[in-house]
């Protein structure tokens, strides 16, 4: 008999990570440095070099790293920020959180990601109603999948706005060659247990090629330091990584590579095995992704629930990215000015989360796509 699927499985990694994490965290308790020890700058050097990018600077989440690469360039009241109202909702709250106006824009239905038109007319829109300063661009790697960063880029360029990198849910995900971690000012990644490469608990950091930025991020990080720990240059967060976090990223390192060729054979068993009926994510040109969330379409919203029920009584999880995009949640409905923004007002209807981690045997994969083919027949999909 199979057995059963789950959605996250963080003991089986736990078997197959052996004494790696225990050895790792009783290095920590030996020397004592709980917090800003030797395993954060390991880990930091470890994440800088994955990503190709000149420095990493870890921190308490993936949040609070969105927060900080704001800060550091006076992101606030008076000023737009422009991100895909489809994602989650720490990405627009730190926009909030500084004062400044988060500017939603609509998202392409087949890979998930921004669009550069609705971008477009967003901008447009903006400069029209005259009432905010377009300064910034946050770019989500949604689901593991890369933005379009070549047409981001060009974008932010031509219309002298700052780029940041929303890169939570797909490090370890490749566009035009490389590993994600440089296609913007600065990425921020999380290290939340569900992502491709989670803690056991709240991390994150940013990744950045700029000198001058990197050393305004560890001074934010830490109260706003200076040189000496009482020397206060700027108000700053207390966003410091925790060492136990990072000894048990670096014990996940070494096998994160291995888990993302599993996440993506496991990702082209569904997109061969899944009906006709059913729309698989289409993958972004040139790129791999990370696999954080294998995130399929039904034609009607009465389809979805009907195959989730389905699922749910032969004991399959899924969950649903996201039921609401952002400018239909109730934090955010007055900061909207009311233009419509049809793929993400619809895709929260329609979309499906099937589960996708490395301990998804092939034998699971394939009896999951037998009941997904069953409901598909009784409904004649």
């Amino acid at each position: 008999m199979v057995k059963p699927i789950t959605f996250l499985d963080l003991p089986a990694q736990q078997k197959r990570l052996g004494q790696r994490v225990q050895k790792r965290v009783e290095h920590v308790f030996q020397h004592c440095r709980f917090v800003m020890g030797p395993e954060v700058t390991e880990l930091e050097e470890r994440l800088a070099s994955y990503g190709g990018a000149r420095h990493a600077i870890g921190v308490s989440s993936g949040t609070d790293a969105l927060l900080m690469v704001l800060m550091a360039e006076g992101i606030g009241p008076g000023m737009a920020v422009f991100l895909p109202a489809f994602t989650y909702t720490a990405t627009a709250e730190v926009v909030l959180l500084l004062g400044a106006f988060p500017v939603f824009v609509d998202v392409d239905e087949g890979s998930f990601q921004i669009s550069i038109a609705s971008l477009t007319q967003r901008l447009s829109d903006v400069q029209q109603q005259g009432q905010y300063q377009p300064r910034a661009i946050i770019g989500v790697d949604l689901f593991g999948q890369p933005a379009p960063w070549e047409e981001l880029r060009a974008f932010a360029q031509k219309h002298d706005l700052l780029l940041f990198a929303d890169c939570a849910q797909s490090f370890g995900a490749s566009y035009q060659g490389h590993k994600l971690g440089h296609e913007a000012l600065a990425t921020t990644l999380s290290f939340f247990p569900s992502k491709p490469l989670g803690a056991y608990g709240d991390g994150g950091a940013v990744l950045t090629d700029d000198d001058d930025r990197a050393a305004l991020y560890r001074s934010l990080r830490s109260h706003g330091e200076g040189k000496q720990r009482y020397d206060v240059q700027r108000i700053g967060l207390n966003a410091r990584l925790d060492t136990l976090q990072a000894a048990i990223l670096l014990a996940k390192m070494e096998i994160f590579e291995e888990e993302l060729v599993r996440r993506a054979k496991i990702a082209d068993l569904y997109d061969a095995g899944l009906p006709t009926g059913i729309k698989v994510p289409q993958r972004v040109p040139d790129s791999q992704s990370a696999w954080a969330i294998y995130c399929i379409t039904l034609p009607t919203s009465q389809q979805r629930d009907s195959l989730q029920s389905y699922l749910r009584e032969h004991a399959v999880p899924t969950a649903i990215y996201y039921p609401k995009p952002l400018h239909y949640q109730p934090a955010y409905q007055a900061q909207h000015d009311g233009v419509s923004l049809p793929v993400s007002e619809s895709l929260g209807e329609c979309v499906l989360a099937l589960p996708i981690h490395p301990d998804i045997s092939d034998e699971q994969g394939e009896q999951l796509l037998e009941i997904i083919q069953q409901w598909a027949e009784n409904n004649q999909l």
